[in-house]
């Protein structure tokens, strides 16, 4: 075991406690802070030479800074001499940009992939990316997990049998289905109309959802306009209880004030991305932890064997 090492920066230290704890490894010591006007200062407090070092390191907000300390951290690492250096990512920041969806954009995505490579990356954890495709902009190994066992998990033994998974859109659908088969429940997907970024209105619901448990099944819940919309639609095809699930709870602007008015019962979310303060104490939202699969993921990364086989 002393032939790998843990670090974190400042974006969710609170998880990289619970991944050490399950591992039974002591985080090591990294001093990740600011000069006056802004600038990242990062300093490794541990022998790293020869060793198989993971930085855990959601790029979350502040989006740009947590993202450069991790690119700063790497980078130090690398001029430390470390064996392999893996970017242990439990949420990908610019993952919603994976295309050109208009004229003179970039492919934000691609652009944090290469910065990670050229720092000196070797390999990438990443949990739920918002585009499964977005392992190919890598020249390296890239280890996408899913929250699915702990979500899974929960909901069989907190909810009913008559249940339905929906997919808020038509690009969760491959997602919903694999949740309701496991569960041995029906789907349902919402027909949703995009009319601006953070914008969205919900049409109609495509399955049957009447009188039944119908969770929304999403990978992130940023301003919640998507979800809440969504939940409306599902009241109006006369579900019985409305629940929601998302794997990073992104959470911005006016999401917890929609969350708290809507007609949801319950958003299950997890620790991908901590909570701010306004979350934390909306009582409609409860969080489990993913620090156990992460945990899992590292320690099957450094002895070489499958990561596939957690989800299987």
């Amino acid at each position: 075991m002393d032939e790998f090492i843990i670090f974190t920066g400042n974006s969710n230290p609170a998880l990289a406690d619970k991944i050490c704890e399950y591992l039974n490894v002591p985080l090591g010591g990294a001093v990740v802070k600011t000069f006056s006007d802004g600038e990242i200062q990062v300093e490794i407090e541990e022998n790293v030479r020869l060793k198989d070092v993971f930085i855990v390191q959601s790029t979350c907000v502040p989006v740009n800074d947590t993202l450069m300390e991790l690119l700063l951290m790497i980078d130090a690492c690398n001029r430390s001499s470390a064996k392999r250096i893996t970017a242990v990512m439990p949420y990908y920041g610019y993952a919603r940009q994976d295309k050109k969806v208009a004229p003179r954009v970039p492919i934000s995505a691609k652009l944090v992939a290469d910065l990670l490579t050229v720092a000196g990356t070797k390999r990438v954890i990443t949990m739920d990316l918002h585009a499964g495709q977005i392992q190919g902009f890598f020249s390296i190994p890239v280890d996408n997990l899913f929250v699915a066992p702990v979500f899974i998990e929960h909901i069989r033994a907190n909810f009913p049998k008559e249940l339905v998974i929906v997919s808020p859109d038509a690009g969760g659908v491959e997602r919903a289905r694999a949740y309701a088969k496991r569960l041995d429940a029906d789907l349902a997907i919402i027909d949703k109309r995009r009319s601006a970024p953070n914008k969205a209105q919900a049409m109609a619901v495509v399955g049957d959802v009447r009188d039944k448990v119908a969770i929304i099944l999403d990978d992130m819940v940023d301003t919640a306009g998507t979800l809440t919309e969504a939940a409306e639609a599902i009241k109006r095809a006369g579900a019985g209880e409305i629940h929601a699930s998302c794997a990073h709870p992104v959470l911005s602007g006016p999401a917890v004030d929609r969350i708290d008015a809507s007609c949801l019962k319950s958003v299950l979310v997890t620790d991908t991305i901590p909570l701010h303060e306004a979350a934390s104490e909306c009582k409609k939202i409860s969080v489990l932890t993913i620090a156990d699969i992460v945990g899992e993921a590292i320690i099957r990364s450094h002895t070489g064997d499958s990561v596939t086989s957690l989800f299987v």
